[in-house]
């Protein structure tokens, strides 16, 4: 079963994640577009050929190749070697193997104390780590390899039985789905729990949104309805990088309350409407969005409107390694001026409302005060791009995994995707954090001590010690 409904976003917006071509990729700058100014010439840039090369750290196997026979054919005497030389380099890929481990619980006990009647004999016995997942054979490189496999490789569960097969392992998607779910819920959700209680105490977060499905509902709603997966990333001038992740039927104010409850302060988006009646919070919108719908326009104004959005792109750039008050005084010397002119030159055109330039005009005009904010808070960005990189992978996922089965596997997968993109964005190697996770959270009262987690998250100095790419 395929998706091949479209999703239709909210009072008109336009969805950066439509299966149409066009909309595959997050919000072009004017650094990053691969178009001229003249909308009617469309350049590419020309991406350098790299050639093949090894990592310095990699294992070097050397073989060497003697002839045959050192027996000299004139006089018949022994050669000796003068030289060598390398020939070649060619990459040798070994496969994983797949291993049986048992673990044996081995009991003592004191003779002497058995041999006296009046004393209780002494008995010790071994005692084995806790599994991840009890009664079942999944050891922690076997989960990290399949959560990391689905969530950064973006490799379907029933396309990894396949490879497990190869490996030694006779299982089937459902149980993969099964361990999928029981490491979320068990091991990964206090972790998540707690980077949403942090993500809430920042001062500005982005949000952004897009499409999934779920078969079995329980709003009895048949499947082809539409689901949603939203996505919340803080801003790298505060601190660590917390990316969160959260499924839900529908997109209404309350599931976006939800999702952000507690948070107070300033919210990058794209200017939906349902944003704008969250309690305590302030928005900022995305010139990225305002700059693709001058693109549109595809017009000699429509040039202009890109141009404007441009300069603003341009001085961010050079910006943007500044400390943020320094940052705040040069948008307020040269981003500001240019923002006035274009809302002036935005109000002295004479724009029809329903074609595509009007709607652009439309557009800007009516967030005026939400894309100036960026000019008076250090923290807030130019665009909402951090966000819709953040949900790609999400968006990459479902043209492979095609659909949730039921809102516990969806819920799961955002989980799985939080850890994975935040830990990505802390350069953290995500296989080897799973590892970790699964070997020891199991054996760790975090339960009833859970600031021991704090250890566990993405940029502790436990984990960037152990598990840095």
């Amino acid at each position: 079963m395929s998706e091949k409904s479209k999703y239709q976003a909210p009072d008109g917006q336009v969805s950066l994640f439509e299966d149409d071509t066009s909309f595959n990729e997050p919000e072009q700058t004017e650094e990053q577009s691969t178009e001229t100014v003249s909308y009617s010439v469309t350049r590419k840039k020309k991406n350098k050929k790299r050639n093949d090369s090894f990592r310095e750290d990699i294992e070097t196997e050397a073989i060497h190749h003697h002839p045959a026979n050192l027996t000299c054919e004139c006089c018949q005497g022994e050669m000796v070697e003068f030289s060598s030389m390398l020939v070649r380099e060619e990459a040798k890929f070994i496969p994983a193997t797949m291993k049986r481990v048992q673990h044996f619980e081995h009991i003592y006990e004191c003779k002497t104390c058995k041999k006296d009647s009046l004393q209780k004999a002494q008995i010790k016995r071994g005692k084995a780590p806790k599994g991840a997942i009890q009664r079942s054979i999944a050891g922690p490189t076997v989960l990290a390899k399949l959560i990391y496999d689905k969530f950064i490789q973006y490799l379907p569960l029933y396309r990894q039985v396949n490879e497990w097969e190869r490996y030694g392992l006779q299982t089937n998607d459902k149980n993969l789905s099964n361990w999928v779910i029981r490491v979320a819920e068990d091991w990964l959700q206090p972790l998540y729990d707690l980077m949403k209680q942090l993500l809430t105490a920042k001062s500005v977060l982005h949000l952004d949104e897009t499409y999934s499905q779920i078969l079995k509902r329980s709003d009895g709603k048949p499947a082809q309805s539409t689901a949603y997966n939203s996505v919340s990333r803080s801003v790298q001038s505060e601190g660590s990088v917390i990316v969160l992740f959260k499924s839900a039927l529908s997109l209404g104010r309350a599931i976006l309350e939800d999702f952000i409850k507690g948070f107070k302060g300033t919210v990058i988006c794209d200017g939906y409407s349902a944003y704008g009646q969250l309690p305590d919070v302030q928005f900022a919108n995305c010139w990225a969005h305002v700059r693709r719908y001058w693109l549109k326009a595809e017009s000699k104004n429509g040039q202009i409107g890109v141009q404007y959005c441009d300069r603003l792109f341009h001085i961010e750039r050079k910006i943007k390694h500044l400390s943020p008050e320094e940052r705040v005084q040069i948008c307020q010397q040269e981003s500001k001026p240019s923002i006035e002119e274009f809302f002036d030159w935005i109000d002295r055109s004479p724009f029809f409302s329903k074609n595509a330039i009007g709607k652009a005009a439309n557009y800007t005009l009516s967030r005026k005060e939400e894309l100036m904010l960026f000019l008076e808070n250090c923290h807030v960005a130019l665009d909402n791009n951090p966000a819709e990189n953040a949900i790609r992978p999400n968006v990459i996922g479902r043209k492979n995994w095609l659909f949730s089965v039921s809102e516990a596997g969806a819920q799961a997968n955002a989980i799985c995707l939080s850890l994975a993109e935040t830990a990505k964005a802390n350069g953290i190697d995500f296989y080897q954090y799973i590892v970790k996770l699964m070997r020891e959270l199991p054996n760790l009262p975090f339960h009833q001590q859970p600031e021991m987690l704090h250890q566990y998250l993405p940029w502790s100095e436990n984990i960037q010690a152990t598990c840095k790419k």
